[in-house]
Order: C-alpha cells, then structure tokens, then sequence
C-alpha cells in the first residue's frame, strides 16, 4: 500500500537478519550510526522515520542527534524513557537466558507479551511470521539488542524540541509500552497527533493493519513534501 506512492525502506538492524552480527557489543547509538549511514548511502537528505518499539527509540535519538535529516516521525508503541533498574535487570536475565536456553524461550514470551491472546490464536500468521523473524536471528545478535536496549539514553527532555510533523500510535492493549506511555509522548511533543489502536497489543502494526495504514496513509498524505 506505502510503497505505490511513496518510497519505503525497511532495513536489518545490525546484528539482525540478514546484517552482519559484528562483535555483538552494541548500543543504541550503533543503531543511529547505521541509520544516517544509510541515509548518506541512499542520497537522502530527509526522511520520514517510522520506528515501532526499538524502531522508535532509535527514531526519538536520530531526531535528537540529527535533527536536519527528518522530516517526520511515526512512533508506534514505543516511549522516550530508559530503562529503569528494574527493567536493566530484566534485560540482564534475558540475556543469560538466551545464552543458556537458545532463543526459543525467548522469542515464545515476547509473542506473549506482544500479542493479545486473541491474536496468539486467531492471527497465527502474523505470529508465526514473528517467529520465524526471530529465529532467523542469532543469539550474538539478540543479546547485543537487549545491551541496546538497557543502556539507551532518555531522550524525554529533548522531546520539547522536536520540530517536525509527528503521528504517535498505540495499541489499545499494549503491556509493553502502554498507552499513558504514547501520552507521554504526545504531551510533549509539539502540535504531534496521537491515535489508540483497537483490539492490539505491542504489535499494532500486525493486530489492526487495516487501522493502524489508515492512520499512517492519511498522516503522509498531509505532509507538505519538499
């Protein structure tokens, strides 16, 4: 649907996929790295960044870091606080599981908890697309994710400073970063629109497509492009 009229991106993040792993000691700054890398490589000037989760941390520290190269941001279930202690030891546990067990266990409590328990049965496609993403990942590259994700900086402040068109969307059911999160984010951001996503989890992008298109669709279709 995005791609017939407007140029879509999607990319590995390191360590992820079909990137390479490296050493597996990354952090969140790795992952803007890579992104204006990629910008500078595609000859693009300003893009529009849609970060879902992970996705929108990264985004929220590129518009931070590198203001002039977006043109907008999509944010979707996703927050601009860091990890507190206790979730840096969640983290942790994490990691020593995956290096322990594999990454089956992993991957079946973040299915959990990133689907409602409607979608875990009535959408298995998209679940079993998930899976699969996550199994196609190795364990190096897992655990260099969660190191990310637990030492990421808090880019609240910067929020306020934020200067471009900006859609912020959230499941309606969403444990992982829930809605007062999302608010959060809309408080703070200028003039930025916010949208909840009925019957959805973490993955609202999966769990509600028809919804969750509709309001980006309609959201890029306002842009004034340059």
């Amino acid at each position: 649907m995005l791609s017939e009229k407007f140029w879509v991106i999607q990319y590995d993040l390191r360590g992820h996929g079909q990137t390479d792993v490296g050493d597996g000691q990354y952090a969140l700054e790795f992952f803007v790295d890579d992104l204006i890398a990629l910008l500078d490589y595609l000859k693009i000037k300003k893009a529009v960044l849609c970060g879902l989760s992970m996705g929108g941390y990264i985004a929220l520290r590129a518009v931070e870091r590198n203001p002039e190269r977006v043109f907008g941001l999509i944010l979707a279930d996703t927050q601009a606080k860091a990890d507190s202690n206790e979730a840096k030891l969640k983290r942790a546990a994490s990691i020593k599981a995956v290096k322990s067990n594999g990454i089956k266990p992993f991957a079946d409590n973040f299915l959990n908890s990133a689907f409602t328990p409607q979608s875990l049965t009535s959408k298995s496609e998209g679940v079993i697309a998930i899976q699969k993403i996550i199994d196609s990942n190795s364990q190096m590259g897992i655990c260099g994710a969660l190191l990310a994700l637990a030492s990421r900086t808090d880019t609240t402040v910067s929020l306020l400073a934020v200067q471009v068109p900006t859609l912020i969307l959230v499941g309606d059911r969403d444990v992982l970063t829930p809605v007062s999160l999302s608010q959060e984010l809309h408080d703070r951001i200028r003039d930025s629109e916010m949208h909840v996503i009925k019957n959805a989890a973490h993955l609202s992008n999966l769990e509600n497509a028809e919804e969750f298109n509709k309001y980006v669709v309609d959201f890029l279709n306002r842009l004034k492009w340059q």
